[in-house]
């Protein structure tokens, strides 16, 4: 099955969540070393936390039966830290995860999702706690996340999250996605070529 990947403006997502607990989580736990000499990104999100999921032995979160298919990620204090490596979002975004809400986030990682189309959105200590504990206690539910309301909902309980405003008008006028922007205005860059002097006098 082709999995399909973020695209333009983004205002909402929904799907079940699940959780990873403990701050300072750093890009070299989420996609080790070793895993950079890929040619293409395509496989890497067979291999998001492979040292910790390996000393788990299936007792890893992206292990779990009942997480598969999630994607939303619950996360605590400064995750992604560590090395600047856009490897780590892609791995997360390669194996479903399409929302991250946590107590905050390394700066490069945040904005390596953001280039991805990978909402990642902040919430206080004890909301966060509380986000986590309500995904814990049933996975089975579905949760919804508004851009505009900037909160998460399972339609019981509501967490309200912080989003800084750069990223927010980026999210909600797509202009994240810097390559469907330039699909977008493919005749306008053709017509722009064709009148480059340094290009066409030598043809």
């Amino acid at each position: 099955m082709k999995q399909e990947f973020p695209k333009g403006e983004i205002k909402s997502i929904q799907g079940r969540s699940f959780t990873i607990r403990g701050d300072d989580i750093d890009t070299d736990r989420i996609i080790p070393a070793r895993f950079l000499k890929c040619v293409s990104f395509a496989a890497l999100g067979e291999q998001v936390f492979a040292d910790d999921r390996k000393e788990l032995k299936g007792n890893h979160p992206f292990d779990l039966d009942h997480n598969k298919g999630a994607n939303i990620l619950i996360v605590n204090d400064n995750f992604g830290c560590g090395s600047s490596r856009e490897h780590a979002p892609q791995a997360l975004m390669r194996w479903g995860i399409r929302l991250i809400i946590g107590e905050s986030f390394a700066e490069i990682f945040f904005g390596n999702c953001l280039a991805l189309g990978i909402p990642c959105l902040t919430a206080t200590k004890k909301e966060i706690t509380k986000l986590q504990n309500l995904v814990e206690e049933d996975h089975t539910q579905k949760w919804y996340f508004k851009l505009k309301e900037l909160s998460i909902t399972n339609q019981i309980e509501t967490v309200k999250l912080d989003l800084e405003e750069g990223a927010y008008n980026m999210l909600s006028t797509g202009k994240w996605d810097a390559t469907s922007q330039l699909l977008d205005e493919e005749e306008k860059i053709k017509y722009t070529i064709s009148k480059l002097p340094y290009l066409n006098n030598f043809r």
